[in-house]
């Protein structure tokens, strides 16, 4: 593998403070053990994720509404309200993004979320303009950690995977990036993708 030369960003919890805890602790005040009930059982991480395949909301939430009915308020607050579930963003990562596209650095992104809501992302996070190219999932119709989003990314950027680092917070992500040759870096904080972009030459 040569040294890189490009980063490939995930956004969600690395750029993007996201969690629908945000949201849900203020529908569920006072009922935290409910509230994980509800976000493991019913409006969990394998339903968002058809979101983020490219499964239409109103389908979605139709459905989960019809086997849910007496959660059917909280249930379309998922969607009514999905800019609640941003908190805003994590200032430094944001930082090391800025530092390397004014370094000169090739910055892109590759990011698993709904088409519907990636635009509420865009009016929020001016510095999105900074990356080449930004790959979202619900657009094409494919999710991280299938391999073929990789290989779209690699092709729209274009970038070369052995001259490129993919910082992710998702251990599957993670695995299958390196599979196919990429640099990888498991993102716990800034301090930690500070360290690894250093040890790379990158800042």
């Amino acid at each position: 593998m040569g040294a890189p030369d490009t980063v490939l960003f995930d956004l969600g919890n690395v750029l993007v403070d996201w969690n629908p805890r945000h949201l849900y602790r203020k529908l569920f005040a006072g009922r935290p053990r409910e509230m994980e009930h509800f976000l493991t059982h019913v409006c969990n991480a394998a339903w968002n994720e058809r979101h983020d395949a490219g499964v239409p909301f109103d389908e979605n939430v139709a459905e989960l509404a019809a086997r849910h009915p007496w959660y059917r308020t909280e249930i379309e607050a998922f969607w009514t309200r999905w800019p609640e579930t941003m908190k805003g963003e994590i200032a430094g990562s944001v930082g090391l993004l800025e530092r390397l596209s004014d370094a000169g650095v090739a910055v892109h992104a590759l990011t698993n979320w709904s088409a519907e809501t990636f635009p509420h992302a865009e009016n929020a996070f001016p510095w999105l303009d900074r990356f080449g190219h930004v790959v979202v999932s619900g657009r094409i119709g494919i999710k991280k950690p299938d391999p073929a989003i990789f290989h779209h990314a690699a092709e729209t950027c274009p970038l070369e995977p052995s001259r490129t680092l993919f910082v992710d917070d998702s251990a599957r992500n993670i695995a299958a990036a390196t599979d196919l040759g990429f640099h990888a870096h498991h993102f716990q904080g800034p301090g930690g993708l500070e360290d690894c972009l250093k040890g790379h030459g990158l800042l």
